[in-house]
């Protein structure tokens, strides 16, 4: 009995984040934010421009010591300006983003891990000379023992548009050739001090030869001048990560674990002062990132007042933070202050405001969402989704997209039609909705507050 044999493909699962359609800040050469939707970006015009010039600041060091607030109400756009400027600081730039809760930890003190999250967005662009030999492999000759035991040797033919020299070859070399599947005619680098090999493509000498070779085979000139040159290699790495390779036994094999833990003051001290003697000797050049801290009305009193110390210091990252509280108390303790947030490191932020969306700002935001997640949306669809976000929020109107869609596919649809999303909208209430049938059927809940409160006047 021959039993018939299925294939099952698997499926690559891409997860969709709340802000990943933010490209940067959409903004034009002269610092406007375009009126067109950008990079991701809708609305909020002057928050965007005020963000751009944080960047300018940022990119050339006159900001150090200085802290952002972006200060408005919920689901207008503080947490996707803060990605917008980690776009616009590039790649390289130190860009490290928590929650303001997630501080409070049985394993550490909020102050170190504030101390962590600091040093994470400090970049240390450290440089070294390395020498390097590069050139085009003429001929790679490998001689086996005839026993079949003992080690291989071997020469290596290496050539630039100036010189050709022969180089020997132990065993080490040749497995590394091996590995890298060196044949002649291709552009390698070798580092003299580890012996690792790096392979930058095939020669543009060899490009009409006859041979079998993929679509993505590069091809690059062949290297001129001298084949052993120094060049200057750049590693960046951050603070912490310096501070935990110092600190720990294992060394930098610590990064993998992820259990950090508590790290001495005296290790970051040694570390700053070993920094600070690379940067007068030129090894070594400071990069201030930037530390956000979003929800930053749940820090407390003791929070607050070490971010008021750490501004002050040279290694100080930008501090960008979010807060969508008005005029509310202080945790740890009774005082009312703006956003949650003492008066006297307040007055050190620069305050940007953001405001609610419009109607318009709103459905190009939908419209953004839909296709960031690949969804086919009717134009009325689209329209009912719009009303949806101006009535209730715009973060109710995003979560009904992907439903709808789940919804247009079990009846084979092709688009999502206003039927869908009244069907989903059906099952899944909003914060109003919510509101109202918890007033109207308060007696039924235990332990409610609001009742609690009719029976005292009553009394």
């Amino acid at each position: 009995m021959i039993e018939s044999v299925q294939e099952i493909q698997s499926k690559r699962i891409e997860r969709i984040g709340t802000h990943s359609h933010i490209r940067g800040l959409g903004l034009n050469e002269s610092g406007e934010a375009r009126n067109a939707a950008s990079e991701g970006m809708v609305g909020q015009k002057n928050a965007r421009k005020a963000a751009g010039l944080i960047i300018e600041m940022v990119k050339e060091g006159k900001i150090a010591g200085r802290g952002i607030l972006l200060a408005g109400e919920p689901g207008t756009g503080k947490t996707a300006i803060a990605m917008g400027i980690a776009h616009g600081l590039g790649a390289e730039a130190a860009f490290t983003s928590i929650a303001g809760s997630e501080i409070y930890s049985h394993e550490m003190s909020k102050t170190e891990a504030l101390t962590q999250s600091i040093r994470r967005s400090i970049a240390v662009r450290i440089k070294e000379e390395t020498e390097m030999i590069e050139g085009e492999v003429v001929e790679i000759q490998i001689d086996r023992p005839a026993t079949g035991s003992g080690s291989k040797v071997g020469k290596l033919t290496l050539k630039t548009t100036d010189m050709e020299t022969v180089y020997d070859l132990g065993s080490k070399m040749i497995d590394a050739l091996t590995k890298e599947k060196v044949t002649s005619g291709d552009v390698i680098t070798i580092d003299k001090a580890t012996g690792k090999i790096s392979r930058l493509g095939r020669s543009f000498t060899r490009s009409k030869d006859f041979e079998v070779m993929g679509s993505n085979v590069k091809f690059v000139q062949c290297p001129e001048g001298e084949l052993q040159k120094r060049r200057e290699v750049v590693h960046t790495v951050n603070l912490h990560e310096i501070d935990v390779i110092n600190s720990r036994s294992q060394g930098f094999m610590a990064l993998f674990s992820g259990d950090t833990g508590e790290i001495k003051p005296e290790v970051r001290e040694q570390i700053n002062i070993k920094v600070a003697e690379w940067r007068e000797e030129g090894k070594a050049e400071i990069v201030p990132g930037v530390l956000f801290i979003d929800e930053v009305h749940m820090l407390d009193i003791e929070c607050f007042s070490f971010l008021n110390q750490s501004m002050e210091s040279d290694l100080s990252p930008i501090l960008i933070m979010a807060s969508n509280r008005g005029i509310t108390k202080i945790r740890g303790t009774d005082q009312e202050s703006p956003h949650g947030i003492p008066i006297d490191l307040l007055d050190r932020l620069l305050i940007i405001p953001t405001v609610p969306y419009s109607k318009e700002e709103i459905h190009q935001i939908l419209k953004i969402r839909c296709d960031e997640e690949d969804v086919e949306m009717s134009a009325e669809g689209l329209d009912v989704l719009t009303k949806m976000g101006v009535d209730t929020s715009l973060r109710y109107a995003i979560q009904m997209i992907t439903s709808s869609a789940l919804v247009c596919a079990q009846r084979k649809g092709s688009d999502v039609q206003p039927q869908d999303i009244a069907k989903v909208y059906s099952l899944f209430v909003d914060v109003q909705r919510s509101t109202e049938f918890l007033k109207e059927y308060t007696d039924s809940f235990m332990f409610s507050e609001r009742q609690d409160v009719q029976m005292k006047d009553s009394e």
